[in-house]
């Protein structure tokens, strides 16, 4: 079976296969999944293997997903490096992937952990065409998958849940859906041509952009209060909101290309904070 459109061999078909690896998309869900992790505590190694790996094949699955849809079904797209068959045989390899990573999960940390895991798979399939037309599912798909992955780190180890984490997934969750409105911004008048109901369509980009820097708000303001109110959140984490602010502050005013580019640079660096603080324990 032919894997790349444009070329033959081994390292064609290896570069067209690595080619639906976005390390922009892809490193949240990972990182994510060790702080969850790191947040319960004593870690088990060969656990949060396991889960980031799961993650890993998860958004895999919807990055193969989507550009097939996009390509082939859709159109939208100009080019695509694997062929039709590629991304069906890729579909299944990554399905057998999280598949064979959420079985070790059900042998080392319990059923409960691989059930609370195995929704990050069914988000990555159904992102398109499914959730991505309509504006909840548009908006919220990724940051759902991200919110898993800290979830399904957390309880991994933990095999419970606890204040905390429920706590910083419902940050992360109303933080990254701001982004991913500014995000949408930018392909508004594409995304109504095609009848895409992003919160953009919906609302339009100003209104969008209003309820955006209100969720990043609110979310900022949920990190101090964690940070204030919450056993084993320490004080420190409050300057992931500091950092995180100064970052929107610039992109506040920026269209939405440059702001998206911000804020999701803005986040990588809230996630270092809170990882940091939750670590090292500074003032502990």
């Amino acid at each position: 079976m032919a894997i790349s459109r444009h070329d033959t061999g081994f390292s064609a078909a290896g570069r067209a296969l690595l080619s639906q690896v976005h390390p922009v998309f892809m490193l949240p869900p990972l990182a994510t999944s060790l702080f969850g992790a790191l947040l319960a505590g004593g870690v088990d190694l060969r656990v949060a293997a396991l889960h980031a790996g799961a993650m890993f094949f998860a958004v895999y699955t919807a990055h193969v997903k989507d550009g097939y849809v996009d390509f082939y079904l859709r159109g939208e797209d100009d080019d695509h490096p694997l062929t039709s068959g590629a991304c069906r045989g890729a579909l299944v390899g990554a399905g057998v992937g999280f598949a064979a990573c959420t079985a070790g999960l059900w042998l080392l940390a319990g059923p409960l952990a691989a059930l609370v895991t195995a929704p990050t798979w069914v988000v990555g399939y159904t992102h398109a065409p499914q959730l991505d037309m309509h504006p909840i599912g548009a908006t919220m798909g990724y940051p759902t998958g991200i919110t898993l992955a800290l979830l399904g780190g957390y309880y991994a180890q933990a095999t419970a849940f606890s204040p905390r984490v429920l706590g910083l997934a419902a940050v992360f969750l109303v933080l990254l859906t701001g982004i991913k409105i500014v995000d949408d911004e930018d392909d508004h008048d594409y995304d109504s041509s095609i009848d895409k109901r992003t919160v953009a369509v919906m609302l339009g980009p100003q209104r969008a952009r209003r309820l955006a820097v209100g969720l990043l708000v609110g979310a900022m303001a949920g990190v101090v209060a964690l940070a204030a109110v919450v056993p084993r959140i320490p004080p420190t984490a409050a300057g992931a909101a500091v950092v995180f602010g100064a970052v929107a502050a610039v992109a506040h005013r920026a269209d939405s290309t440059l702001a998206t580019m911000l804020l999701i640079r803005g986040s990588y660096l809230f996630l270092a904070v809170l990882v940091a603080a939750v670590w090292f324990r500074p003032l502990a």
